[in-house]
């Protein structure tokens, strides 16, 4: 193989050649990818299309993570019922925790078909197929009362399992919610929309489009590319996590990374462009953190979600913002909108390296910008 450094508008464009980058290569790469850089994307529709999803997520300690997202990119020209409505008219779908454009479906239509897994199954495989047989009258009764009166809460679903669902987590005796999971992954009921933060079912083929279902192998190799093109630069192989893989196969070209170990992938088409970048807020669940050896490795930047922690062991706050200055993670914002008294007030500003002038005038500008959308008073020390 050959090695060629990237800079410039000159890179190295053979298959068989591998990208020698810098970590302020790597990092800038992400960070175009997941359009944080100058210009700002202007529609939410071509954001979530060219972000290839948004993790959805309740906690609204600031805002909505999806919503928080979509304003890093957007600006206060986002409009959060721009996001509702793209869902309620399907063109953005719910599916399994992240809203995805309505067309990516088809890629997943072939695994559907295939649950739980085509060839050997493993014991957790063999588990949940035995209990959904088992409970196969539930799914059958669920899915006449949606055929029926759907889209439909979960409350107004039956159960009528006759074995319950066991767990040692969060999830033990949650029979219908349990259900629903695997039915979607089946490919037999889908999001329709939401009624409140209620989500309401119906049947899949009332919801998602009616496109051919494209093949098993052909459709992870586009949600590979599809995930690289979003990711900018990413591992070609990794531990498995459910949902959404955070390494991308094949996809892309070879790269490594100048003091970071591992076989990396890039997105040829992002390499040895322009980069200008700005400050942003970013939403604890953004996918250029969702990779936290990535965000070690790459960027350098220690952080953890403290939500789940006691309040006397966090160092950043209950539910900090990373803070992105160029291709940089620099700070942490420690801010909290209290609806009530209408105020977004700011407790902290972690900085993990000192900031400049320009820097901290430019964070003030997002604090100010945030504040603004969630329509609060700023509450913030001088």
């Amino acid at each position: 193989m050959i090695a060629r450094r990237v800079g410039g508008n000159i890179y190295a464009r053979r298959m068989a050649e591998v990208h020698q980058l810098s970590r302020t290569d790597a990092r800038r790469i992400a960070v175009r990818a997941q359009l944080l850089a100058k210009p700002r994307p202007t529609s939410v529709l071509e954001t979530v299309r060219r972000l290839s999803l948004l993790q959805i997520d309740p906690t609204s300690a600031v805002a909505p993570s999806a919503d928080l997202v979509l304003w890093s990119r957007l600006g206060s020209s986002y409009k959060r019922q721009d996001l509702r409505d793209a869902l309620d008219e399907q063109r953005l779908i719910e599916f399994r925790g992240t809203a995805r454009p309505a067309e990516d479906l088809a890629l997943y239509r072939a695994e559907m078909a295939e649950w739980p897994g085509a060839g050997v199954l493993r014991d957790w495989q063999e588990y949940r197929r035995d209990w959904v047989r088992a409970n196969d009258a539930c799914r059958r009764d669920i899915l006449e009362l949606l055929r029926a009166d759907g889209p439909l809460p979960l409350s107004e679903l039956p159960d009528t399992c006759v074995r319950p669902w066991a767990s040692s987590g969060w999830n033990n005796h949650k029979n219908v919610a349990m259900l629903l999971d695997f039915l979607v992954q089946r490919g037999e009921v889908a999001v329709a929309g939401r009624q409140g933060r209620d989500r309401l079912w119906d049947l899949a083929s009332r919801v998602y489009p009616d496109d051919p279902a494209i093949p098993s192998q052909e459709a992870r190799r586009l949600r590979d590319e599809r995930r690289l093109s979003a990711l900018g630069i990413a591992r070609a192989h990794g531990p498995e996590c459910p949902v959404e893989p955070l390494d991308v196969g094949e996809a892309g070209e070879a790269a490594v990374v100048e003091g970071v170990r591992g076989q990396w992938r890039v997105d040829p088409a992002l390499l040895g462009q322009p980069f200008t970048g700005r400050a942003v807020l970013l939403s604890p669940f953004d996918r250029l953190l969702h990779d936290r050896k990535r965000m070690v490795d790459v960027f350098e930047f220690d952080y953890a979600l403290e939500m789940y922690k006691p309040a006397s062991r966090r160092r950043w706050g209950y539910y900090a913002l990373p803070i992105l200055y160029g291709d940089r993670l620099v700070g942490k914002l420690d801010a909290t909108a209290d609806r009530p008294a209408g105020l977004l007030r700011v407790d902290a500003i972690h900085r993990d390296v000192p900031f400049s002038a320009a820097m901290s005038a430019a964070v003030d500008r997002e604090i100010r910008d945030l504040a603004r959308w969630l329509e609060l008073d700023l509450d913030q020390p001088g």
